[in-house]
């Protein structure tokens, strides 16, 4: 559903650390996802049918950090949109190769977060 947070991401240079602390902390699951060459490991909550979230291996080339994402009907206008409310596009990748667009927006006070459309 549009305009509603669907997905995290969990972003770490120490992913099998992580993987260790939140497996132990909720009995989340990893498995490998299809990305190429980024290590990025699916999250899949106990009794789901549909990974929930993401792992990201940053490889120490961005700071660790844990955010969410809203899917919505067109990045492209959503990163439009929020230019115009004092936001700022930090990237924006339009047809991943997979299927999705996404991007990551700062709003006004500076919290960083994710929007994408899978196509």
């Amino acid at each position: 559903m549009d305009n509603t947070v669907t997905w995290f991401e969990v972003a770490t240079d120490d992913p099998e650390g992580a993987q260790r602390f939140y497996g132990g902390l909720f009995g989340w699951t990893f498995a490998a996802g299809e990305a190429g060459p980024i290590d990025y490991r699916m999250i899949g909550y106990p009794g789901a049918e549909q990974p929930a979230g993401g792992l990201f291996n940053t490889k120490g080339e961005f700071p660790s950090h844990a955010v969410f994402h809203v899917q919505v009907a067109d990045v492209e206008a959503t990163c439009a949109t929020s230019e115009s409310l004092g936001g700022k596009v930090i990237m924006k990748v339009i047809d991943d190769g997979a299927g999705t667009d996404f991007a990551y927006l700062r709003d006004t006070s500076g919290s960083v977060f994710g929007v994408f459309h899978r196509r």
